[in-house]
C-alpha cells in the first residue's frame, strides 16, 4: 500500500514546537496492512477498537458503514472520557467501560462495550498494545482476531485498506462506493483535497483548539476558515460531493470535523468564526452525507459532547445549540442553510 502523505504530521522539532504551545500530533507505530502475507483479507477476521468522540476513529467507523462491513468487521467502543487521576492504572487512558456513567446523560452510554476483540475482556486499550511490547495507547486500532495482533493504528491507512479489500472482507453493501476510484484524475483530485483537509481542517481544528500560543492559534484559525471558504466555492457549481457526483474518500475525511463543528468545535476548539450553517453549500453537503446509508449510525454527538467537554477544566457539558434546532436533528434539514460569511445560493 503506497504511503499517503496526509496520514501524519511533520515531526520536525516536535518537542520545541510543543514547548512553545503548538499541538503536534504523534506518529502511529503499527503500519501493517490487510493483504500482507500475515494478514489475509477474510470475512470475520478483523476487529476495530474505537471511541466515537474521536474524529480519527470516526473516519474508520464511517468507512466500515458505507462499505457494508458492519457484519464482517466487529467493533468495540470505548467510553468517551479517559481514565482519571484516581484510576489505579493512571490517568488519560482509553477504557472499555459500558457501565460508566456519562455526566451529560446521567446514565451509561448504550454504544459503549466491553473489550471483545482479544477474547480476554481487557479494560484498557493500553493493555492491547502492551501485549506487543508497545507503549502506545491511541485509538483506532485494527486488530487481527486470529493472529492476536495489532495490524494498524493509523486511521487513514485503515479506511484505505477497508475500501481496497471490502469485497474480500465480506461487504454486504449493494451500492458500495469506491472511496478511491481507479481514474488517475480523480485520484489526484482526492489526494490534493485530502492533503489540504488534513492540514487545515482535521488537524487544523486541534491546532487551534489545543494551542497555548495566541499566534499559533490565530494561524490555525485563519487556515481553517480559509479552507471552508474554498470548499464552499468548490461546491457552488452544484456538484453533490467534493470531486463530483460520487462520494469519495475526500468527503469521508472532511465529514467528521464538519459534523462536530457547530455543536462542539465552535466552542471547544475556539473556531467561532462562523457555523457550518452559514455556508449554504457546505451545510447542504453535510446534510447530504449524513443521509447516506450507515452514516448517521457511525457517529454520536452525545459521545462527542461528553468526550470533548468532559475533559475540560470543570467537566460541565453544554446542552446546546438548540437554535434553529438540536443537533444531529438539524442534519436532516438542508433548508436551514443561512446566508453568512461563506453563504452562496
Amino acid at each position: 500500500m503506497t504511503k499517503d502523505v496526509s496520514t501524519e504530521e511533520d515531526q520536525t522539532e516536535a518537542a520545541r514546537r510543543r514547548a512553545r504551545g503548538e499541538f503536534v500530533r504523534g506518529v502511529s507505530g503499527f503500519r501493517h496492512a490487510i493483504g500482507d502475507p500475515d494478514f489475509p483479507a477474510e470475512p470475520g477476521r478483523y476487529h476495530l477498537f474505537v471511541a466515537l468522540n474521536c474524529p480519527w476513529c470516526h473516519r474508520v467507523t464511517l468507512a466500515r458503514a458505507v462499505l457494508g462491513l458492519q457484519d464482517s468487521v466487529t467493533l468495540d467502543v470505548a467510553f468517551p472520557n479517559r481514565t482519571g487521576e484516581d484510576d489505579p492504572a493512571g490517568p488519560n487512558l482509553w477504557e472499555f467501560a459500558p457501565r460508566r456513567v456519562a455526566s451529560l446523560t446521567g446514565a451509561p452510554l448504550p454504544e459503549c462495550t466491553t473489550e471483545t476483540g482479544t477474547g480476554d475482556s481487557l479494560r484498557l486499550a493500553k493493555e492491547i498494545y502492551r501485549r506487543e511490547g508497545s507503549d502506545e495507547q491511541s485509538l483506532p486500532v485494527l486488530y487481527d482476531k486470529i493472529a492476536g495482533r495489532i495490524v494498524n493504528n493509523e486511521s487513514a491507512e485503515i479506511l484505505r485498506m477497508l475500501d481496497t479489500h471490502a469485497e474480500a472482507l465480506g461487504s454486504t453493501a449493494q451500492d458500495r462506493p469506491a472511496l478511491m476510484p481507479e481514474d488517475p484524475g480523480q485520484q489526484a483530485a482526492i489526494a490534493a483535497l485530502n492533503e489540504r483537509i488534513y492540514v487545515t481542517i482535521n488537524n487544523g481544528a486541534y491546532k487551534a483548539g489545543f494551542s497555548s500560543d495566541q499566534g499559533v492559534y490565530a494561524k490555525a484559525f485563519a487556515a481553517y476558515f480559509e479552507t471552508l471558504g474554498a470548499l464552499e466555492e468548490l461546491l457552488s457549481d452544484g456538484r453533490a460531493f467534493l470531486t463530483g457526483g460520487t462520494f469519495t474518500e475526500a468527503d469521508l475525511r472532511l465529514f467528521p470535523t464538519l459534523y462536530r463543528h457547530d455543536p462542539v468545535y465552535y466552542l471547544r476548539m475556539k473556531l467561532n468564526g462562523a457555523h457550518i450553517l452559514d455556508y449554504q453549500n457546505l451545510w447542504r453537503w453535510l446534510c447530504r452525507v449524513h443521509a447516506l446509508d450507515g452514516v448517521a449510525g457511525a457517529g454520536s454527538l452525545v459521545h462527542c459532547r461528553q468526550g470533548y467537554f468532559g475533559r475540560s477544566w470543570n467537566t460541565v457539558v453544554p446542552l446546546g445549540p438548540m437554535v434553529p434546532m438540536p443537533y444531529p436533528d438539524a442534519y436532516a434539514h438542508p433548508e436551514l442553510a443561512r446566508q453568512g460569511p461563506g453563504g452562496r445560493t
